[in-house]
C-alpha cells in the first residue's frame, strides 16, 4: 500500500475520523520535529567538544613553537629517554626545568595523539601552573607532567564518560587526587580518551572516536583507561591516572605494554570521579596509576598517600606508603595459576605465567599452585548480578538519547532485551551453551532490595572463602594471567566474559597490578590455531578470533596481594619486572 501524506489521508476521511487522522498526523510530525531538534542539539554539542580539542591542539603547537624559539638549547630526545625516577632527580637538581619537561611532553603527546587519537583535550592551564610550581619544589612529583583519564575531574573541563549528556558540564573543582598531585608538584597536562559509558574494555565513543594501540594500529589499546594506555605506551606521557572497575587499568596496561596498579578500593580518594553507574557498590571501583615501570607507580603512591589526601578526604584511611615493605628483599611464598577454569587463556598468556614462575623459583621464591574457587559462580551470580543489579537500566538511562558506538553496541543490544525475553533465551540456550544461558539469566539483575542484600552476603562469603584458601597455603602474593594480547577492534563488547581474569579482584577488592614480561611469539600464534575453550560456545570462538594476528605484541602477567597491601603488591611487581627484564624479554 502506498504511503499517504496528511492531506491525502484527510481527503479520504470525514467527521471524527478526519479529526483523529489529522491529530495523529500532527502528533507524528511534532514528535519527529522534536526528535530531529534534539539530535541536532547533540550533534552541535559534539561538534563544540571536538572543536575545543582541535583548538587546544593548535594552542599547544603554538606554545611549543614559541618555547623552542626562546630556548633553542632545549632538546627533546634526552628528556624523553629518561625514566620517571631519573627525570625527577634532574628536575630536583635543576639540570632540567619544569618548563622544558612540560613543553617536551606536550609536543610528544601531540605527536602520539595525531597517530593514536588518545587525547581528548590539552590542559592549557598547565602552562600557567609553571608560574607557581616552585612553591612545591619539595614535592615528590615536582615538575612531572601527568596525564589524567577523562572521568577524573579537572576544574573548568568536562568529564564526558564518552556520552553527550555530560558535555558542556565543566567541573567546578579538581578531584581530590588532582589537588594532591598539584601539591606534590605534578602538572596535569592532558585528559585522555575512554569508551562510551566506561563499561567496556575497548576505547571508542561517538564524541572523540576510536583510540588505537601504540604497537599495532589494527588493535584496541584496551579500556576503559585506554587513552592512558595508548598515550603512555606511545611515549607521550610518563605517568597517568586511570580507574578500574573490571580491569580498566590493568587491561590497557597489558594491551599497551606498560605497568598499571589497581589499589584496594578506598586506599585513594575517589572524590571527583564520575561514571555511568552511580550507586553501584557491589563490585568496587578504584583509582590508580599507570606508567612505564613499577618504580613510577610506587612514586605515585608515595606522593598521593600523604597528609594532603587524608585532610582533603577524611574517608581515606590515613595509611602512608610503607617504603620498608616496597624495598624489602625477603623471599616470597607465591601462589600461581595459569588458567581460571572459566576462560582458556591465550597461549601467550599461559606461557607468560609459566616462564615468570620459573624465573621466580630460580630467584629463590617458593611457588605454590592455586585454584581459584568457583569462578563461573563468581562471574554469573556475584559479578554480573552485582554490577548490573538494576538490569542495566542506569547505564541505559545515560545512553537513552545517544548514538551507540559500534564498540559498545553488542552489550547495549543485550541489555535492552526485555527481562522475559532474556529468560526465554536463557532457557533455549541452556542445553547447547550453558555459559551463555546463565549469563543471560544474570543480566536480568536482582529483583528486590532484599535479594540484593542477600547477594552482598554471598559476596562477603565468597571473599572469606578465597582468603581462607589463600591463608591455608600461607601465601604472600599471587601470580596469574593478565588478559591479552591486544584484541581486535569491536571484540571487547562481544566478550565481557574474558574480563574474568581481572574483574575477580574488583569483586574481592584486592590490589592487583600488571607488568609486561614478554611478547607474542610465532609459536604462540601457531598454538592458537588449535585453541579450544572450556565451553565450546560462540564466545570461545570469538576469543580465538580476537587475539589472532598478534605476533610481537606485549604480553603481561598479573600480580595480586591481599587488601591494603599495595606496597607488597608493588614489591612483587618490581621483582617480576627485574627478573623478566634480566632475560631481555621486556
Amino acid at each position: 500500500m502506498e504511503k499517504l501524506n496528511c492531506r491525502e489521508l484527510l481527503a479520504e476521511q470525514s467527521g471524527w475520523s478526519a479529526i483523529l487522522a489529522a491529530t495523529a498526523c500532527c502528533t507524528g510530525a511534532v514528535f519527529c520535529f522534536v526528535k530531529w531538534k534534539h539530535s541536532r542539539k547533540i550533534h552541535t554539542k559534539i561538534q563544540k567538544a571536538v572543536a575545543r580539542r582541535e583548538q587546544s591542539k593548535l594552542d599547544v603547537e603554538n606554545a611549543v613553537l614559541q618555547f623552542r624559539k626562546q630556548h633553542p638549547e632545549a632538546k627533546s630526545a634526552p628528556v624523553l629517554s629518561l625514566s620517571l625516577t631519573e627525570l625527577s632527580k634532574q628536575l630536583k637538581e635543576g639540570s632540567l626545568t619544569p618548563a622544558t619537561v612540560l613543553h617536551t611532553y606536550m609536543e610528544k603527546a601531540l605527536e602520539v595523539t595525531t597517530e593514536l587519537n588518545c587525547v581528548t583535550e590539552f590542559l592549557l592551564e598547565s602552562r600557567e601552573q609553571l608560574q607557581e610550581v616552585e612553591k612545591y619544589r619539595e614535592g615528590l612529583l615536582y615538575g612531572i607532567p601527568i596525564s589524567i583519564k577523562d572521568n577524573v575531574a579537572y576544574q573548568g573541563h568536562d568529564s564526558t564518560c564518552g556520552v553527550s549528556i555530560k558535555l558542556d558540564c565543566p567541573e567546578k573543582e579538581d578531584s581530590v587526587v588532582v589537588q594532591v598531585l598539584k601539591r606534590q608538584g605534578a602538572i596535569p597536562f592532558v585528559k585522555t580518551n575512554i569508551p562510551q559509558g566506561l563499561l567496556n574494555y575497548d576505547c571508542s565513543n561517538p564524541i572523540f572516536g576510536q583510540s588505537l594501540n601504540p604497537h599495532n594500529r589494527q588493535k584496541t589499546p584496551g579500556g576503559s583507561s585506554g587513552g592512558e594506555g595508548a598515550l603512555i605506551g606511545g611515549g607521550g606521557s610518563l605517568l597517568g591516572i586511570g580507574t578500574d572497575i573490571g580491569g580498566s587499568i590493568r587491561i590497557p596496561a597489558s594491551f599497551c605494554g606498560i605497568c598499571g596498579l589497581k589499589p584496594t578500593g578506598g586506599r585513594l580518594s575517589d572524590r571527583g570521579l564520575t561514571g555511568c553507574l552511580p550507586g553501584q557498590k557491589s563490585v568496587t571501583t578504584a583509582l590508580g596509576p599507570m606508567g612505564r615501570d613499577v618504580d613510577s607507580l610506587a612514586l605515585f603512591m608515595k606522593a598521593v598517600l600523604s597528609e594532603d589526601m587524608f585532610l582533603l578526604d577524611p574517608c581515606v584511611p590515613p595509611i602512608p606508603f610503607n617504603d620498608e615493605v616496597y624495598s624489602s628483599s625477603k623471599t616470597l611464598r607465591i601462589g600461581y595459576y595459569d588458567t581460571d577454569g572459566y576462560v582458556v587463556p591465550s597461549p601467550s598468556m599461559r606461557r607468560a605465567v609459566l616462564e615468570t614462575k620459573a624465573l621466580l623459583e630460580k630467584a629463590g621464591h617458593t611457588l605454590v599452585p592455586f585454584t581459584p574457587p568457583r569462578i563461573a559462580y563468581a562471574m554469573h551470580e556475584l559479578i554480573v548480578k552485582g554490577i548490573l543489579a538494576d538490569g542495566g537500566s542506569t547505564l541505559l538511562h545515560f545512553l537513552r538519547e545517544e548514538r551507540i558506538d559500534p564498540a559498545l553496541k553488542p552489550q547495549i543490544i543485550t541489555y535492552r532485551i526485555p527481562r522475559i525475553v532474556k529468560k526465554i533465551i536463557s532457557l533455549i540456550m541452556k542445553p547447547l551453551f550453558p555459559r551463555i544461558s546463565t549469563t543471560y539469566e544474570s543480566l536480568n539483575g536482582i529483583s528486590s532490595v532484599q535479594d540484593l542484600w542477600k547477594k552482598h552476603v554471598d559476596m562477603a562469603d565468597y571473599c572469606k572463602e578465597y582468603i581462607a584458601q589463600w591463608k591455608s597455603l600461607g601465601l604472600d602474593v599471587m601470580l596469574c594471567p593478565a588478559l591479552g594480547p591486544a584484541f581486535k577492534f569491536g571484540y571487547p563488547g562481544k566478550l565481557s566474559v574474558a574480563a574474568s581474569y581481572t574483574i575477580l579482584y574488583n569483586l574481592l577488592n584486592f590490589p592487583a597490578g600488571v607488568v609486561p614480561v614478554s611478547k607474542v611469539t610465532e609459536q604462540d600464534e601457531e598454538e592458537l590455531k588449535h585453541y579450544k575453550g572450556y565451553y565450546g560456545d560462540p564466545w570461545d570462538k570469538l576469543f580465538k578470533e580476537a587475539v589472532t594476528g598478534c605476533q610481537g605484541l606485549p604480553v603481561a602477567v598479573q600480580c595480586v596481594a591481599l587488601p591494603w597491601q599495595e606496597e607488597l603488591c608493588l614489591r612483587f611487581m618490581k621483582e617480576v619486572e627485574s627478573l623478566t627484564q634480566g632475560t631481555g624479554k621486556n
